[in-house]
């Protein structure tokens, strides 16, 4: 059994296990549209062999895997045995050993549209890859994930810590597939909760595409500048750099689930974008110039001091704050004057948060508050105030060593 790619996204339900489907049984037919199954079964390589014309098709497995397995799918649900044909054809594919039968249920299980990774390395015997080049494609896979979530919450030419939680979050139905000798992975992203994350990297990854090819021809970065407003940013450039290094080139191509309909401003049918190393430089130069170019952001932060810090008992400290509201970050490190530091260390023994102003620096990641100043205890009900008092507790010897000096 391989693990999931990123410890947000779920495994194939099929739990990733050669063979047939062990997703929990077929899908109730009753809930099946063949025009849905049809075009599932077209996406993945299934070659229609005719049938009785307004009827039903024949449909048989790409490849050597097909075994005699044949399916027979009725055009719609006015064919009198529509039901009886798709139990048969249902029960036919979680029987298959052929790894796209597995990924038509999913499709049918899960609404989901569809992304897909390969990257062109050399084979091994039998056409299988090493396992470091799998774990190059699954980790790949998962920072374009994490770049097109965050790009769904907002633009940006770098996020760094910011709006990672909601990210991960956006990704937890994600279900994903690998396909037979490890060179391409499917990410299935179910309809209802991740469509917006693969639209954003639909638009993403065309707006790199053309903006490493203007570079290319002009040496210009401008269309990098202008790409993120359609969803590109150091995290997704360095996804792609990261697929594409150590390879010959690499494609990603999106399908949309056929239950759900194309997305308002998509292409119906999408061509994989591809990328090569000869791409390498320009988006480098772009994930450069957007860690570089993206400003701080002025904040005024609400959160707990959970780390204290200065070199002796009195003076400037530093102080570690796990954020409650103001910015989009879990965690970050503050330099306060000697009077600051007083108050926050006050506030923590009594159970309160405290609020400070400052500049979140994009040095770092967005981790860091500079300027801080206005820093002021924060009223909280008793049932907070309990919790955070227990929490003091349970980190006492921190606390005593930082009122300390060191």
């Amino acid at each position: 059994m391989q693990r999931p790619f990123d410890e947000s996204v779920r495994p194939h339900p099929t739990g990733e296990l050669p063979g047939p489907w062990y997703g929990g049984g077929a899908p109730d037919p009753a809930q099946v549209d063949p025009v849905v199954l049809g075009a599932l079964l077209d996406r993945h390589g299934w070659r229609r062999r005719g049938g009785a014309a307004g009827r039903y098709a024949r449909w048989t497995p790409p490849g050597p895997a097909a075994g005699g397995t044949s399916l027979l799918v009725p055009e719609s649900r006015s064919f009198p045995d529509c039901e009886d044909l798709l139990s048969e054809a249902l029960t036919a594919l979680s029987r298959s050993a052929a790894p796209s039968a597995r990924e038509v249920l999913v499709g049918l299980t899960v609404p989901s549209d569809e992304i897909r990774w390969w990257r062109d390395v050399p084979q091994g015997p039998s056409g299988a890859v090493s396992w470091t080049v799998q774990e190059q494609l699954r980790g790949a896979a998962r920072q374009m994930m994490m770049a097109g979530a965050l790009a769904a919450r907002g633009r940006a030419g770098y996020y760094g810590a910011r709006h990672r939680r909601q990210a991960q979050a956006s990704l937890e139905g994600v279900l994903v597939g690998p396909a037979p000798g490890g060179r391409s992975l499917t990410a299935f992203v179910p309809v209802q909760s991740g469509r917006a994350v693969v639209v954003r990297l639909y638009h993403a990854l065309q707006a790199a595409r053309e903006a490493a090819d203007y570079q290319r021809a002009t040496g210009g970065m401008e269309a990098f500048d202008a790409a993120v407003e359609a969803g590109v940013s150091r995290e997704l450039t360095e996804a792609v750099i990261a697929l594409v290094r150590g390879s010959e080139g690499a494609r990603i191509a999106l399908e949309w689930s056929p239950a759900a309909g194309v997305p308002q401003g998509c292409a119906p049918r999408n061509e994989p974008v591809e990328f090569s190393p000869g791409d390498l430089p320009a988006l480098r130069e772009a994930s450069a110039r957007y860690l570089q170019d993206e400003p701080s952001v002025p904040v005024r932060i609400t959160g707990t001091v959970v780390r204290m810090r200065r070199t002796g008992p009195r003076g400037a400290g530093t102080v570690r704050m796990r954020v409650l509201a103001g910015a989009e970050v879990p965690h970050v490190r503050v330099a306060l004057d000697e009077d600051s530091y007083r108050t926050a260390g006050h506030a923590h023994l009594v159970g309160l948060p405290i609020r400070v102003v400052g500049r979140l620096e994009s040095r770092g990641g967005f981790r860091r508050l500079t300027d801080a100043s206005n820093v002021v205890p924060v009223q909280v009900d008793e049932a907070e105030r309990d919790r955070l008092m227990k929490s003091l507790q349970e980190n006492l010897d921190f606390f005593e060593e930082a009122c300390q000096g060191e």
